[in-house]
This record gives C-alpha cells, structure tokens and sequence, in this order.
C-alpha cells in the first residue's frame, strides 16, 4: 500500500508552481520589508540625503538578494515548464529548494548588519549554494526518471545543467574575494547576477 502510495503522491507540477511562487513572493517582500526609514532627526535637505546616501550599501545588498531570488525563481519555473510530470521525490526535493529560499531574508539581514565580517558573506554565499545544489539536484532527479518533456532537446537539458553549474562556481569565487574585502565579494556576485538577470546571450557563462 505505501509502494502504491508513494506512486501517487506529488505528481501534481502545478501545485507545486503555486507554492512555489508564493513562497518567493514571501520571501521578495520580507526583503523589503526590512529596508527602514533612517532613525534619525534631520532639520535640513542635506541631512537627509546624507542619510540616505549613507544606506547605499545597506540598499545594494536588499537588492542583491532580490536578484537572487528572481534568478532561481526563473530557474525553477524554467525545470517545472519543461515536466510532464513530477513525482514523490521530486516533489520532496524542490520542497528541499524552497528551505533556503525562506532563509535568504534572515542571511540578507546577517550581512547588511555585519557588513565587512567574512562569516556573514559566508554565510550568505552557503544560502546561496544551498539553493544552487538543490535546483541542480532537481533537474538530475527528473532526468533520470523520464519526468521531463521529450520535446527538450538533449542540448536543453545539459544547458540547464551547465547554467546552474557555472553560476555557482562563479558565485564561489565571489565569495573567496572576502579574503580581500567583502565588499569586493559583493560587488562581483552583483555584476555576475546583472548579467544573469538583464544580458542572457553575453558569452558562454549563460
């Protein structure tokens, strides 16, 4: 009965889609729910502004892991589009995906904090492995058990796999350039997620 059972179980694509989607969505707007008002008393324009100005990098990690977010968001719909079916397993994995993304509002708000400590880059960058090695673990689950439409190409299927691959090495060696400066760090996994995100046919790391 449990071997029937478990046959059954989590076929349903679509119903993980709409979990999926919103869980991100959750996950988007408690980012940005953490962005606050500056806490201080100005009297003049140019306080302010230098008050706001001096967010800009408190702003620019918010908006990194919104990036994040949006490039694993299509990462997965881009599997899930491309399923007959899923199944037990594959369900239970891409739950397994959906874990760290709850846990990117927390690892954002670790390094906004401690901005030029090397554990909370880190730590942010191990959210960010984590969500890469499950997505990648998906894709391979649903190739070995004939879940995936026969129409996409065997080239299709490896470049799924070579997009996600390449991502995170380039993703880890943002990370080692915290041994500089975590700001160096930051500043190469932006321009690595903008040409994700924004210039999909530049070179071969797409």
């Amino acid at each position: 009965m449990n071997t029937a059972y478990n046959r059954l179980a989590g076929q349903s694509v679509a119903r993980l889609e709409a979990l999926s989607d919103g869980i991100f969505g959750v996950a988007m707007t408690l980012l940005l729910l953490d962005v606050r008002v500056p806490d201080i008393h100005v009297s003049r324009e140019a306080e302010l502004l230098r008050a706001l100005g001096g967010m800009g990098p408190d702003l620019l990690v918010y908006l990194m892991s919104f990036i994040t977010l949006g490039i694993f968001w299509v990462g997965q719909q881009t599997q899930l589009s491309h399923l007959i079916r899923s199944d037990r397993h594959l369900t239970w994995i891409h739950l397994g995906f959906l874990f760290p993304v709850t846990l990117l509002p927390f690892s954002t708000r670790l390094l906004v904090k401690y901005l030029t400590f090397r554990t909370a880059l880190l730590a942010y960058w191990g959210n960010t492995l984590l969500l890469g090695v499950m997505l990648y673990f998906s894709w391979g689950r649903a190739t070995r058990a004939g879940l995936v439409k026969e129409e996409l190409s065997a080239q299709g299927r490896a470049a799924i796999c070579r997009r996600i691959m390449i991502a995170q090495t380039l993703y880890a060696l943002g990370a080692s350039l915290c041994i500089f400066s975590t700001y160096w760090s930051i500043a190469f996994i932006m321009l690595v997620q903008l040409n994700y995100a924004f210039a999909p046919r530049l070179g071969q790391m797409q």
